[in-house]
């Protein structure tokens, strides 16, 4: 028999890097965010974004497969994502 992951595990430590990545995201995007309002600039991107990674735990939850886990942006490594990404 080979490994077996458990999702329900495997969820909750998605949702736990997500929200660790967050806790220091969110105040560099608040702080574009106030930038741009002042201004004058649009805040759209800022907004989405947000709502992205705000919504990307209830994605988490609904994953039916470590597949489907690990094929969430973001999930699978936080370096590659948002406006910090280097290309």
């Amino acid at each position: 028999m080979g490994i077996v992951v458990d999702l329900d595990k495997a969820k909750e430590e998605a949702k736990r890097q997500i929200r660790r990545y967050r806790e220091t995201y969110f105040p560099k995007q608040d702080a574009l965010y106030m930038k741009a309002l002042e201004a004058g600039d649009d805040t759209t991107a800022i907004v989405t974004e947000k709502n992205r990674l705000r919504d990307l735990t209830d994605a988490v939850d609904g994953c039916k497969s470590t597949d489907e886990l690990k094929a969430l942006p973001f999930v699978t490594d936080p370096r590659h994502s948002g406006p910090d990404k280097k290309e």
